[in-house]
């Protein structure tokens, strides 16, 4: 198995072209989607694929954005899905990370929800991974695995970093939570969070060591488990971002560090640490290239 990593234009201040070329630190294939708001993204991203060669994620977020309308229905969401997988089929993404679903229905609509989107997703011959991420259905631990308990065939896009902060606790401290996630994950978003907030400052500071490992622990439980079901390569998108998710140092708001240079930097760490995984664990293991 290898790890391929993608570069998130969440926070992205140049073109998609310029967002689907960088390569530096081995962040390269795009993870973006083909409409955000009322911005219709289709025409640049094809043209950015088409001139580096890549394939891309398309990003989902159903009703609304990150956080999704209170009041918007089941059937809303589910109108969005559809509507935004018709947008970016054409241009044949490697699959969809869906932010689906709002944190406030009760479980058994969720689960009714998700069994319809993957309904969804099989009759347009897509794969949809759905992300733990706050402000949707999946945004703790223990609502997730009732869901995915009844699912037992959907597939999760691990953000860990949410289920840290919503809990106030590193993970790894929630192992049987974690080993129900990596079997049914598909796809890592590299962000490191801690028990008061959904991103370090920085991951490579000291004073986060226990918080990047924590997150490393848990990355390894799914490689580990994809492994066991065949995969050949496993994706990560380092997705360090801006919106209140970078830290800014009061009255001057200058960021205290550079997200190009935390993902890059994310980047190259997880290459090395998963290339040391594969050999501590004796699996094969190639290199991103």
């Amino acid at each position: 198995m290898k790890l391929l990593t993608f570069k998130t234009v969440w926070g992205h201040s140049g073109s998609l072209g310029e967002a689907a070329i960088l390569a530096r630190g081995g962040v390269c294939r795009p993870e973006a989607p083909a409409r955000h708001g009322n911005a219709n993204y289709l025409s640049p991203l094809q043209q950015a694929l088409e001139q580096s060669g890549l394939d891309w994620i398309q990003e989902i977020c159903t009703a609304g954005s990150y956080v999704p309308r209170r009041q918007a229905s089941p059937a809303e969401h589910l109108e969005d899905l559809e509507a935004q997988i018709l947008l970016g089929k054409a241009l044949k993404p490697r699959f969809v990370n869906v932010m689906a679903g709002c944190d406030a229905w009760p479980i058994a609509r969720s689960i009714e929800f998700f069994k319809a989107a993957m309904d969804i997703a099989s009759k347009h011959d897509v794969l949809c991974s759905f992300e733990t991420h706050r402000g949707r259905s999946f945004y703790c631990p223990w609502n997730t695995a009732t869901v995915l308990e009844a699912l037992p065939d959907i597939k999760l896009t691990c953000d860990f970093s949410h289920w840290v902060v919503v809990s106030e606790r590193l993970m790894d401290s929630e192992w049987d939570a974690i080993e129900l996630a990596a079997r049914h994950a598909h796809h890592v978003h590299g962000r490191v969070g801690y028990d008061q907030g959904p991103q370090v400052p920085h991951p490579a500071a000291p004073e986060y060591a226990e918080a990047l490992a924590s997150h490393q622990r848990c990355w390894e439980a799914i490689w580990a488990d994809q492994t066991r079901r065949g995969y050949v390569e496993t994706t990560m998108t380092p997705e360090f971002g801006p919106d209140g998710y970078l830290h800014h140092l009061p009255f001057t708001n200058a960021p205290v560090a550079d997200l190009w240079e935390i993902n890059r930097w994310i980047s190259a760490t997880e290459q090395v640490h998963f290339h040391d995984w594969s050999k501590r664990t004796g699996r094969l293991e190639q290199n991103c290239a």
